[in-house]
């Protein structure tokens, strides 16, 4: 490994130092993101660092650094939208979709599941998750402390959770049901 002398080092940190915040600002204008302008910066001052023997610059440092900073952003870029591309093409199983879609038959299985909680529990629970009602209405309404709508609607979760673990698939239904 060759030793590189410290007036290179000094060299180096003066261009860093000097062009760094404008070259991050050419960057910006076209990632339209400061972390990434700062990455694109970095990489292109280690490519240089690295090459800097070899490069003989018909221009001025600044000239180069901005032309080259530009096609570095603009490549970023182009790797970010390829890499989005690639993720969007990533085929969902079809028969996992249809399951999720299958919203009626989930429903049932759900309201058959719920039919299996004592009525008074079964009450509270559709009154506060499916309706929306407060704690302090429920209570009023039933006849009971916010302490027990609150231990009702407790105890039908745990239930829930018990007969739905094992159908991933009726519990997402059950979450959609819940939130739309």
């Amino acid at each position: 490994m060759k030793k590189v002398s410290p007036a290179r080092i000094d060299s180096f940190d003066t261009l860093f130092k000097e062009h760094y915040e404008l070259l991050c600002l050419v960057s910006f204008a076209i990632v339209k993101d400061k972390a990434k302008a700062k990455d694109v910066v970095q990489d292109f001052f280690i490519s240089y660092w690295q090459k800097h023997n070899s490069l003989s610059l018909k221009v001025s440092f600044k000239a180069y650094a901005i032309k080259a900073v530009k096609n570095l952003s603009l490549l970023a870029i182009k790797k970010e939208v390829k890499e989005k591309s690639m993720i969007k093409d990533i085929p969902i199983p079809e028969f996992e979709v249809q399951k999720l879609l299958d919203k009626e038959k989930t429903q049932k299985k759900i309201f058959d599941i719920l039919n299996e909680l004592p009525a008074k529990r079964r009450e509270i629970f559709i009154s506060s998750v499916l309706e929306g009602h407060t704690y302090s209405e429920i209570a009023h309404a039933s006849g009971v402390s916010i302490n027990t709508v609150k231990t009702q609607i407790k105890r039908s979760y745990a239930f829930l959770r018990s007969h739905l673990k094992e159908d991933l698939f009726t519990f997402l239904g059950f979450m959609l049901l819940i939130f739309s």
